[in-house]
């Protein structure tokens, strides 16, 4: 017995199948002009209007300005290439890792936009950043003018963002405030490491020194209490360094930090490749070491 195949595309069966098409494509429709989740929006410069080439410029070949958004000009000419915004925040900081640049923004948000073809690779909310941005009810915030507000708000930003640009293994963006630091991996966002400091202590972010392969985050606590600084190696276990509570970290190259620690104990020389304090020229264990410059004299 033969069937007819035209008798399955009748009138009644293809007006359901329009209906779903239509369906769908008001669905497609509404997919593609739904808002971000976190209401980016990345657009070109008014001077450039075309897909990113491949010939885009190199960070530094860019200068880039924060607020509200993030702003990219030519250094060249001016021109502005792109701008990134955040719909009800404002972008306070930004630091380059590579072709990337690590924003901080007064929501409590960071990010992690690609310079090269403008996309947002990751966004990380880090609790209690916002707060401790705005400074509300500490002393003498009711004393502050406006202007002094966007100031200190502006500066704790920076205080708060510590990249780690390794060249080798991952790039790491450390974020710390006085009660809690958060490690993510640059490229992915995945979160590394986290840590809260014990009651009564506070991490110090204004403090804290990065290398390429670790973070050093001053903990401040009272007398007796646990006071010192935390490493986070990247590559390895991490260190804990018994320091005074006036410590001064500055890093000196890729891997190494002078540590001051005052009058009395004086400065020497942490390595973060090695995981251990410098040794004075010559020697293998003295216990507080000098910084290497002073050997090549």
């Amino acid at each position: 017995m033969s069937s007819n195949p035209l008798r399955s595309l009748s009138p009644r069966s293809v007006l359901p199948a329009a209906a779903v098409l239509l369906v769908l494509g008001a669905g497609a429709a509404a997919h593609a002009n739904r808002p971000e989740p976190f209401g980016d929006r990345v657009v070109p410069g008014a001077a450039d209007a075309s897909p990113v080439s491949a010939q885009s410029p190199s960070p530094s070949e860019i200068d880039f300005r924060t607020g509200p958004g993030v702003e990219a000009y030519a250094k060249a000419t001016g021109e502005r290439l792109w701008s990134y915004r955040r719909e009800g925040a404002t972008a306070l900081h930004l630091e380059l890792v590579g072709d990337d640049a690590a924003v901080v923004w007064d929501d409590g948000m960071v990010t992690a936009v690609n310079t090269a073809d403008h996309s947002v690779r990751w966004h990380r909310s880090v609790p209690g950043l916002a707060d401790w941005l705005r400074a509300d009810g500490e002393p003498g915030a009711e004393a502050r003018t406006e202007e002094q507000r966007k100031q200190l708000t502006a500066q704790r930003a920076a205080e708060a963002l510590h990249p780690s640009a390794d060249r080798v293994n991952d790039a790491f963006v450390t974020v710390v405030t006085p009660g809690l630091l958060m490690g993510f991996r640059e490229r992915d966002g995945d979160l590394r490491f986290n840590s809260r400091p014990p009651t009564g202590c506070a991490f110090s972010p204004q403090r804290t020194a990065e290398t390429d392969d670790a973070v050093l985050v001053p903990r401040l606590c009272p007398p007796g209490s646990g006071g010192g600084v935390m490493v986070f190696s990247l590559t390895d276990h991490g260190n804990f360094l018994n320091t005074g509570p006036d410590v001064v970290m500055r890093p000196l190259d890729g891997h190494r930090v002078s540590v001051e620690d005052g009058p009395v104990i004086g400065s020497w020389v942490y390595d973060t490749a090695l995981g251990s304090r410098e040794a004075v020229c010559g020697t293998g264990g003295t216990p507080f070491a000098a910084a290497r410059q002073a050997c090549d004299k």
